[in-house]
């Protein structure tokens, strides 16, 4: 089953879901979202952090995404 990341825009609320497309990317065209083949990669894709200046945090996205199996 396949699966994707999505989450709600915070740039701009009225999009609403924005999918993520790799590459530290985001678009709000469904067909374009990046498809993982087990949630465990999707689950892995999502829980990235990043460290700058010493602190470790997740991205901004990352933090309110969920999987979603299609």
């Amino acid at each position: 089953m396949p699966y994707h990341i999505k989450t709600k825009s915070v740039l701009n609320p009225s999009i609403g879901d924005i999918y993520y497309k790799g590459n530290n990317a985001w678009t709000d065209l469904y067909d374009d979202r990046k498809v993982y083949d087990s949630e465990s990669d999707a689950n892995d894709a999502k829980n990235v952090t990043v460290t700058y200046n010493g602190i470790t945090h997740t991205p901004k996205h990352f933090e309110n995404a969920v999987v979603v199996s299609e």
